[in-house]
């Protein structure tokens, strides 16, 4: 595309004709943004630091040399090499929390993040857990949101990416919460012997290799491990299920997600009688259930 935009001066105008052209090469607005005035809005807040939502006093003021070469830029990255915003600017939010990100980790979207807001109601009005593991961290946004939803809790944040986990560590720290989230390296159960959790929460890889192929292309930027399950999608989140009998209280809860791939393991498992949350804010397959329900489903 051309960028010789010399008469383009103002916020307003860069967001219409940065929206413009996303919308002309046909971007993919899967990564926290609704379409292209709003992945548009998110690039050049963070390149002129600025709060979202614009405010609209400054949709009018002219920008700098410096600041609409920065623009530009950053706006032709997104075309050109068709990377998410949040790994252009660095973080993204989940469960209205700010993380950092890049791509040694999934970009965080994850539906779970409803219920984690809700406390995970109604299953644990009761009883908060004290011990929780999230089971595939990668930036850590699950672990560190339930261990601020639950502030007595601690939680172990596994995963198998060494790399990730240096990211979910930088995270854990951002919120101060080294002494309650502890980074695990672990193929998912593999280091956590003798290990008990009141709640196991998990957004796990559940694509199947041969959806993974007609993804769009701003998904090849994320780490293909994270996103990929053998059989149907269904290696991970089996192996989570039969594992959380031994990892789980008595009265512990499975909160998994399987997003798609959801009729696929109702199908695998037809006698286990999983509630699926109906989800206010959008997305599927996030799959509830207890353990001594499990147990006997799967004995």
């Amino acid at each position: 595309m051309s960028l010789s935009v010399d008469s383009l001066r103002t916020l307003r105008d860069f967001l219409r004709w940065g929206a413009s052209r996303f919308v002309a090469a046909d971007l993919f607005y899967g990564h926290g943004t609704a379409g292209a005035a709003d992945e548009a809005a998110v690039l050049l807040a963070h390149v002129l630091h600025l709060d979202l939502p614009l405010a609209p006093e400054f949709l009018d003021a002219a920008l700098t040399a410096d600041e609409r070469a920065a623009v530009r830029a950053v706006l032709r990255r997104r075309v050109v090499e068709r990377l998410p915003a949040p790994y252009l600017t660095g973080e993204a939010w989940f469960a209205g929390l700010r993380f950092a990100v890049d791509p040694r980790v999934l970009i965080p979207r994850s539906p779970i993040a409803e219920l984690i807001e809700s406390g995970f109601s109604p299953w644990l009005d009761e009883a908060p857990p004290g011990r929780i593991l999230d089971i595939g961290t990668g930036s850590g946004c699950i672990a560190v949101a339930c261990a601020l939803a639950f502030p007595e809790a601690v939680v172990d944040a596994v995963d198998i990416s060494a790399d990730a986990l240096d990211v979910a560590a930088v995270n854990v720290a951002r919120y101060g919460l080294q002494a309650r989230v502890r980074p695990v390296q672990s193929d998912l159960y593999a280091a956590l012997a003798g290990q008990r959790y009141d709640l196991i929460v998990s957004n796990p890889p559940y694509v199947p290799e041969t959806e993974y192929a007609g993804l769009p292309a701003e998904y090849r930027h994320e780490p293909g491990s994270a996103l990929v399950s053998d059989d149907q999608g269904l290696e991970h989140p089996l192996r989570i299920l039969y594992g959380a009998l031994d990892h789980l209280t008595e009265d512990g809860l499975l909160v998994l997600e399987v997003g798609a791939t959801w009729p696929a393991l109702a199908a695998r498992l037809p006698q286990v009688p999983f509630i699926w949350v109906e989800l206010e804010r959008g997305g599927e397959g996030v799959a509830v259930i207890e353990r001594r329900v499990l147990a006997e489903a799967l004995a």
